[in-house]
């Protein structure tokens, strides 16, 4: 029987990492896609992975003939995945008053966004031939409240969780499941710039031992840990003066981090 196959974008370091090895310890062959792909490749050597279990595929998601080609790839050479992860993202910090940062604001979304839909879009069609696999978004708990000086990855974030609501309905009928997990705090390189503190910080290896298994069930959507779930619960049911007054004064994250890209 074939080992299942994971396709994984981000795979250079952090949750991408974590969870390309949760999978493996799950038996998966893996497709692993990121542009330092020579990070990936010691990754994999120093966890003694075997060389016949991965693939290594260096893609941009910001340009969707670079994912979409990647992908395309990973389907004449490994087969047609069973998961797709889209989980290269970027947190950039931006002022709307600046020139400068509309460029970020483009850049950001063409990542997170357009990326995430370009990283489907060589599977969709396959899987629901096939009627069965499953689509796995990363978005975060930062798309569910605006957070002053974060507009450009709070916005994108936010617009993950409707793409993939809007396309968890869309894939229904042909049996493909569309799961969007949104973490919390993660102790990875996108997060290790944050000038304020960060409840509940997690470390990617438990992150991704629960995401597996969110995905293993099928769900449709979580928050990763529940305990920031129930923050954002609470300060999205805050009236704005309170939330306003609340972040008054909160530091805007300037230097650009890549998600395993």
């Amino acid at each position: 029987m074939t080992q299942p196959l994971v396709f994984i974008t981000g795979a250079s370091s952090g949750i991408g990492q974590a969870l390309a090895l949760r999978f493996h310890q799950a038996g998966y062959r893996l497709a692993l896609v990121a542009r330092r792909t020579s990070e990936v490749k010691s990754w994999a050597d120093a966890h003694q992975i075997s060389a016949s279990s991965y693939e290594i595929y260096s893609a941009d998601v910001a340009v969707v003939d670079s994912i979409v080609a990647a992908g395309t790839e990973c389907i004449a050479r490994q087969g047609l995945p069973d998961v797709v992860i889209a989980n290269a993202g970027i947190s950039v910090g931006m002022d709307t008053a600046v020139r400068e940062d509309l460029d970020v604001m483009a850049r950001t979304f063409a990542t997170n966004n357009l990326g995430l839909a370009a990283t489907f879009h060589p599977f969709a069609q396959g899987m629901t031939e096939r009627r069965s696999g499953t689509l796995v978004g990363i978005a975060s708990v930062a798309g569910i409240r605006g957070l002053p000086g974060h507009g450009a990855y709070c916005a994108s974030k936010a617009a993950v969780i409707s793409y993939c609501e809007s396309l968890r309905g869309e894939m229904r009928p042909s049996g493909v499941r569309v799961v969007t997990l949104s973490p919390g705090y993660i102790d990875t390189p996108l997060t290790r710039s944050n000038r304020y503190s960060m409840p509940f910080l997690m470390q990617p290896e438990d992150f991704a031992e629960r995401a597996y298994q969110a995905i293993a069930a099928g769900v449709s959507y979580r928050v990763i840990p529940w305990q920031m779930g129930v923050v954002a619960k609470l300060l999205r049911a805050l009236p704005n003066a309170v939330f306003d007054k609340l972040l008054a004064g909160r530091p805007r994250k300037r230097r650009q981090t890549e998600a395993g890209q």
